[in-house]
């Protein structure tokens, strides 16, 4: 397993990077803007991992800007750890047997969500292509939220 980004929704884009850059000293390494889910992503690095988060696009602080919405009640603002595993299924497998509920199965192969007793969501992404669809997977239904 290998630890890939935290998640927090952002209010204000240019707010937060400049606390997250230029005052706590993070530095940007990717950005993504999404027209059609109306969303930018920018995901930023310790000074000390910019290098490896380049090259494995790990370990990384994902900022997510949603254009439409501006204000996050409940702890929204957070969003999910995320991890890269070996074989999703399996891990998949070993968690529903220890009684962890999927929330979000790998239907595609390649991305899972689930939830710690204190209801952070984790993703758990594929490492390399997506494994083939397989039962009992791609009939699962999503449980809950994540």
């Amino acid at each position: 397993m290998e630890y890939l980004h935290t998640m927090v929704r952002v209010s204000n884009l240019e707010q937060s990077l400049d606390f997250f850059c230029n005052k706590f000293g993070l530095v940007e390494v990717r950005r993504t803007e999404n027209e059609k889910g109306r969303f930018t992503l920018v995901f930023l690095a310790a000074p000390g991992d910019v290098e490896k988060a380049r090259d494995t696009k790990a370990p990384l602080l994902e900022l997510t800007y949603n254009w439409d919405e501006h204000e996050y009640a409940g702890g929204r603002n957070f969003g999910h750890l995320a991890y890269r595993v070996d074989d999703i299924y399996e891990t998949c497998r070993k968690l529903m047997e220890a009684g962890v509920t999927i929330n979000r199965p790998p239907r595609d192969g390649y991305m899972a969500f689930v939830k710690t007793p204190d209801n952070i969501s984790i993703e758990l992404l594929q490492r390399g292509e997506p494994k083939p669809v397989q039962e009992p997977w791609a009939s699962m239904p999503n449980t809950g939220t994540w």
